[in-house]
């Protein structure tokens, strides 16, 4: 069984490829290579590259699920998120010439898109849980695909940031969760307008999440 200290030597070696080749240039026997592992111990640790992007979102969501400031409890949902998605961006500082090659990866290959799609979401459910805001049910999932959006739309302004303290990454978040807090008190408004509408969207519930505005 791999051992977390190689599991992150796997994941350094690949962000570091990454970085200086771009993603198509990433092989798994160069990845072995410079992680000091053979191709038998790489292939009993991840199925691919995919997964080992997968378990970098992973071992970055610990850090920020660690770091959650009990301070905030009190604030709006909206400061929660915020401060949970800031956090996320600091925990990714080291990785970010890395995650500008991927971007731009991205942009060539939808199938590369839909990968990262499916672990972006798994993320924010995660990120959403740590501010406090419900995601059960389908409307849940809307929920959850809308903050990978607004994860994505803030990250394009997070790559190039590099004002001290990042103020218009901050500047972008900050807008970008404020529109979809809108957005959300719209829907609710249409659910309250439609009760048919609301079965659907919440799984037969007929009361509204507490934080629905976030």
């Amino acid at each position: 069984m791999a051992t977390q200290k190689m599991r992150d030597r796997i994941i350094e070696a690949t962000m570091s490829l990454l970085a200086e080749n771009g993603w198509n240039a990433v092989s798994l026997e160069a990845i072995a290579q410079k992680a000091g592992v053979s191709l038998a111990q790489l292939r009993d640790t991840y199925d691919g590259r995919i997964a080992i992007l997968a378990d970098l979102a992973r071992r970055t969501d610990k850090t920020v699920l660690n770091a959650i400031d009990e301070a905030m409890e009190g604030e709006a949902a909206r400061e929660r998120l915020f401060d949970v998605l800031f956090s996320r961006f600091e925990a990714l500082e080291d990785y970010r010439p890395a995650l500008r090659r991927l971007t731009g990866a991205v942009l060539r290959d939808p199938l590369l898109a839909l990968e990262l799609n499916r672990i972006v979401t798994g993320s924010m459910g995660w990120m959403l849980s740590a501010a406090g805001i419900d995601h059960t049910g389908p409307g849940g999932l809307v929920r959850i695909q809308g903050l990978a959006v607004v994860w994505g739309q803030v990250m394009r302004v997070w790559l190039d940031d590099e004002e001290p303290g990042h103020a218009r990454t901050m500047a972008e978040l900050d807008k970008r969760l404020r529109q979809a807090e809108r957005s959300i008190i719209r829907l609710e408004r249409l659910r309250n307008l439609f009760p048919g509408l609301r079965g659907r969207t919440q799984g037969g519930k007929t009361d509204a999440p507490a934080d629905a505005e976030a």
